[in-house]
């Protein structure tokens, strides 16, 4: 079965990057397939598969050309002139948007995901103007719900939010696109569980099973029961 329309890249340089995102996450062990003994969620989800994006830092290698890969997706759809300053989202956002800033010559900031209990109380943290067009960073988004509470942090500071880059989407839950449509916020994203999922089927790194499973998840994230 084929991956739904809606996450279909819509360039073959979107296409190039997101396959070569996939496979530098599987060759740095990112990635986790287990549907034999799958995963539980804070949220209560099940799933088949993890990936811990926090471990790109640690790879040279792979931070700089999904950076570079960042870089492009920004231009292409976005336009650094029209940002003027990039915030990560705590905390594995931090270093993602400072790689991103530099990249592209931008100031940064960081946004906590609660006010400061202490001192100036600040959940912002940096020099912010008033007005400025911030480009929202975060490592991933599964639902959508962590980008909810940066982006009204950001705006009630007096910045203009209307795009979200991650590395990574899940891209099998509706809800995240419907949050980020009521946010009025576009969501770029780099990679999807699809990506890796063919990425994973061409380098063999799971078994046949365990790929059949995961994308059987994929399309019925709800319905999915653990292999046996």
């Amino acid at each position: 079965m084929a991956r739904p329309d809606n996450l279909v890249h819509g360039s073959a340089a979107a296409a190039a990057a997101a396959r070569n995102t996939a496979h530098y996450l599987l060759d740095i062990g990112a990635v986790n397939f287990r549907p034999e003994d799958p995963y539980t969620f804070t949220s209560g989800r099940v799933s088949p598969s993890y990936i811990d994006c926090r471990r790109v830092i640690a790879f040279p290698e792979a931070r700089e050309a999904m950076t570079a890969h960042a870089v492009a997706l920004i231009d292409r759809d976005i336009g650094r002139d029209n940002i003027d300053a990039v915030a990560g989202g705590e905390t594995a956002g931090i270093p993602y948007a400072a790689f991103i800033a530099v990249a592209l010559g931008k100031p940064m900031v960081y946004v906590r995901k609660e006010p400061k209990g202490f001192g100036r109380m600040a959940q912002i943290e940096g020099a912010l103007d008033d007005g400025a067009r911030v480009l929202l960073v975060e490592d991933l988004t599964t639902d959508g719900g962590s980008k909810v509470r940066f982006v009204e942090a950001l705006r009630a500071a007096g910045a203009k939010v209307e795009h979200t880059y991650v590395v990574f989407h899940y891209g099998i839950f509706p809800e995240s696109q419907t949050t980020m449509d009521e946010l009025g916020v576009g969501l770029h994203a780099l990679a999807t569980w699809w990506d890796v999922l063919d990425a994973a089927r061409e380098q063999g790194a799971f078994s046949a099973e365990q790929l059949d499973s995961v994308e059987a998840y994929l399309h019925d994230p709800d319905g999915w029961k653990p292999m046996t």
